[in-house]
């Protein structure tokens, strides 16, 4: 196994990695794990629902969707001083990134856009990394959030492109790859990664994991969600996620995107320790954490810093990459707006 990053991997070598023993594949994750990062440091974020419920999308497994009877309820956004109490206490209980999510199809440029500007401006004065999630952008606005300070992006490929049209059909896999390109272009870090469970084959995860590990540059954050199963939903009946599954995504995503953070997300909740120590052996090195993610239930954070001090884990530093790299927070330099 290469010690440099790679953007060429092909299907067969990737499904070879996620199909290998389970413990071979850990042992090997580790070890990247180990040659990239500081494998005893795992970053908390914590993500909240600004705008709930309401949203024209028909994706098959969100509560948020406005065709499914899930009974939440559709509210509108957020105050700004409400969001920046909670990024407050998120941060005081240990969380270095905030990310924000509306249900929204795409963005729209309007009043409420702006007051998501204004609370990216107080979220980063907050010395937080900011991300936010509202669907589709275009470039002009992936602009606008660089310059408010938006840190990162979450936009997740869900599943494969072969298999994206049976969960979703009011958008394509292209609006996806497109939002993500106008994201990369304002110079913010991309978080995009999937969700396992939706009926996939194991052939769809090895596809998307292809296509993230592919990307001329690989996504900073990688989120592997278990599939949380809502009552009105098209996918109420799916079954449970296996944690060996859960297991040989992080491990392949981790081999395949050595420096990008891996996260444990949704689904988390109903994972036991050992299963959750599992995923840290394989790499993950990122958590959401607090009272919601968005709208499934999360342990408390006193359980996680539990748990972290019991594994000697240790919670990542905000705008460490940065540090790292011995800049400044990436988009207040001028290279990112003119290059």
């Amino acid at each position: 196994m290469a010690n440099y990053i790679r953007n060429d991997w092909t299907l067969e070598e990737i499904q070879e990695i996620y199909n290998m023993p389970l413990l071979e594949l850990v042992y090997r994750a580790a070890t990247v794990h180990r040659t990239f990062n500081e494998s005893n440091e795992v970053q908390v974020c914590t993500l909240l629902s600004i705008k709930t419920g309401g949203c024209s999308e028909d994706c098959s497994y969100c509560p948020q969707a406005a065709r499914y009877h899930t009974g939440v309820d559709v509210q509108a956004l957020m105050k700004k001083d409400e969001v920046l109490e909670y990024a407050q206490k998120a941060k005081e209980a240990g969380s270095t990134r905030f990310c924000m999510g509306a249900a929204w199809r795409e963005v729209r440029n309007n009043r409420d856009f702006d007051r998501v500007l204004d609370m990216v401006k107080g979220v980063n004065e907050l010395g937080m990394e900011v991300c936010c999630t509202l669907g589709m952008l275009t470039e002009d606005q992936a602009q606008k959030l660089a310059e408010a300070g938006l840190y990162a992006y979450n936009h997740n490929l869900d599943t494969s492109s072969e298999y994206y049209g049976e969960i979703i059909t009011t958008r394509t896999y292209d609006d996806r790859l497109q939002t993500l390109d106008n994201v990369r272009k304002a110079g913010v870090s991309v978080c995009c990664g999937g969700i396992v469970g939706l009926g996939e084959t194991h052939e769809d995860r090895v596809k998307m994991l292809y296509t993230l590990a592919t990307m001329p540059e690989h996504p900073e954050s990688v989120p592997v969600n278990a599939l949380v199963p809502v009552k009105g939903t098209p996918l109420e009946h799916n079954g449970k996620v296996n944690v060996w599954d859960m297991v040989r995504m992080i491990g392949t995503a981790r081999i395949l995107m050595p420096k990008a953070m891996v996260r444990l997300s949704a689904g988390r909740a109903t994972m036991s320790i050992s299963d959750q120590t599992l995923c840290f052996m394989a790499g993950a090195n990122s958590i959401f954490a607090g009272e919601k993610l968005l709208t499934t239930p999360n342990p408390s954070f006193d359980e996680d810093m539990a748990m972290f001090d019991m594994l000697g884990l240790k919670p990542r530093e905000a705008f460490k990459a940065e540090q790292e790299n011995g800049g400044h927070h990436h988009h207040h330099t001028l290279e990112a707006t003119t290059a």
